[in-house]
């Protein structure tokens, strides 16, 4: 099978953890089962305050846009400067420290930054409070912000690219089935956590900022003793990583600079065999057409009721989950490199023919956008899920954060270069821009995972078997 852990090329193999014998493995449902239930918590309380923040923030600055786009624009930068350092931690800490301190510095940050809410609620409309006060709080809850996602992409990168595979090999989990239940946990939080915050600041937002709060602290040690548990059943993670040379220029604790630091971090990625599938995932981050923020105000524009969004973003999420079963069930069939190149190509023929719908300019230009999207979510994930294994395979185990780390700057980059078309583009009017450019980057990102299947199989499509049933077919018929 494809997606199991033999089946990679063997880059782990200096990883000493395959020294731990799978005589007396640990129960894959008791291991699977705390992990989900981390892995739920820590992706519920990110998504709801991601989202509650802005609410927050809107709450307190009305009719003011300056003050959410400086909070998002910091924390999208903070995410592209540091995440290699925090990859460089992850591949050179003990797996148990670097989730435990991911899981507790977020929380506390997420607790102090629902305090700095408050206080700001509080404030709102007096006239006795220094004019200087809320902006510092502002910057003061933006850097909390940069903390909290650090820790997020800490968590991530340790757990689903790390943690993930070392469970799957010593549990005799299916390393494709284990990563599909990880991401339709992402996608169900996605999904109800922005509304339940959402309907519950409708009610009253000191209400929502105290909930957060609350369920923050109150998971913290759930999470914390869940993961802890985890690492416990499984002495695979317990054993440490075996650096290699390529990962020694990379790891702390030597006289390099910062920039020095970085420079090796890139250039690690960029040189690694699974850089163009890694890149041209990345590049699926430039875009609009994901039912966020920039699509929402379009279809509002153009006389969407919140409710009709409400159920188009809806099916767009039951599209997405879909995927989860179908990416698996690809990759046993064909593998993972042919299954992504379907589900990537698939994404790419549903844009097209949305841009070709949308720039029509007739009065279903915006339900054939919607519907054309919610098609290309399959291929999104599907493609995801997949290159996700191939990454896992195919990255050393003592590289894996680093690598993470730098995909995941790389992803934060293209999605500010998004919000930049929009910025440039502002008008509904001119929303057919930032769309086309979502498609050409898909597009892009279709034709790069191209070659890398071209230059690892020596083609892209079975040409000469498909000559050869072509054939077969015309000679049957001759025949009869």
């Amino acid at each position: 099978m494809a997606s199991s852990p033999k089946a990679g090329p063997g880059p782990d193999a200096d990883d000493s953890s395959e020294s731990i014998p799978l005589l007396n493995a640990p129960s894959s449902s008791g291991v699977n089962r705390r992990l989900y239930i981390s892995h739920f918590l820590s992706t519920w309380n990110s998504r709801v305050f991601e989202f509650g923040a802005v609410l927050f923030i809107a709450a307190v600055f009305p009719r003011d846009l300056r003050p959410p786009s400086v909070y998002a624009l910091l924390r999208a930068a903070a995410a592209i400067a540091f995440s290699p350092a925090v990859g460089r931690y992850v591949d050179a800490a003990d797996r148990l420290e670097v989730v435990r301190f991911s899981i507790v510095v977020q929380r506390a940050v997420v607790v102090a930054s629902c305090l700095g809410f408050w206080a700001l609620m509080t404030m709102r409309g007096r006239t006795d409070v220094p004019a200087a006060l809320r902006p510092l709080i502002l910057l003061l809850l933006a850097c909390f912000a940069c903390v909290e996602k650090l820790c997020s992409i800490m968590n991530l990168v340790a757990v689903e690219r790390d943690w993930v595979v070392v469970i799957s090999k010593h549990t005799g989990s299916d390393l494709g089935l284990l990563n599909s239940q990880m991401r339709r946990i992402d996608l169900v939080c996605k999904l109800a956590g922005p509304l339940f915050i959402a309907l519950l600041d409708g009610i009253s937002t000191p209400m929502a900022i105290w909930l957060t709060l609350g369920t923050n602290a109150a998971s913290a040690m759930v999470e914390y003793f869940a993961i802890a548990k985890v690492y416990k059943l499984v002495p695979a993670l317990q054993v440490p990583r075996t650096s290699s040379s390529a990962a020694d220029a990379t790891l702390p604790g030597r006289p390099t600079s910062w920039a020095r630091d970085l420079h090796n971090s890139v250039a690690l990625y960029i040189h690694h065999p699974v850089f163009i599938p890694s890149f041209a995932l990345s590049l699926l981050y430039f875009t609009v057409l994901n039912f966020a923020g920039q699509m929402v105000v379009y279809f509002l524009s153009v006389g969407y009721t919140s409710s009709q969004i409400g159920l188009v973003r809806t099916a767009s999420v039951m599209f997405e989950v879909s995927a989860t079963w179908l990416a698996p069930r690809a990759m046993r069939a064909v593998g993972p490199t042919r299954a992504a190149l379907w589900f990537i190509n698939w994404q790419a023929v549903c844009l097209v023919a949305v841009v070709a719908v949308f720039c029509g300019g007739t009065q279903l230009a915006a339900a054939g956008l919607a519907g054309g999207v919610i098609a290309s979510r399959i291929g999104l994930w599907g493609f995801d899920l997949c290159v996700q294994i191939l990454i896992q395979e195919e990255v050393d185990a003592a590289t894996r954060g680093v690598f993470s780390a730098v995909e995941a700057s790389l992803q934060n980059t293209f999605e500010l270069c998004a919000y930049a078309s929009t910025i440039v583009f502002a008008s509904p009017q001119q929303f057919v821009v930032p769309v086309l450019l979502s498609a050409l980057a898909v597009c892009a990102a279709a034709a790069a995972y191209a070659r890398f299947v071209r230059i690892r199989r020596g083609h892209v499509l079975h040409v000469a078997d498909f000559v050869v049933k072509m054939r077969g077919r015309r000679d049957a018929l001759v025949w009869r």
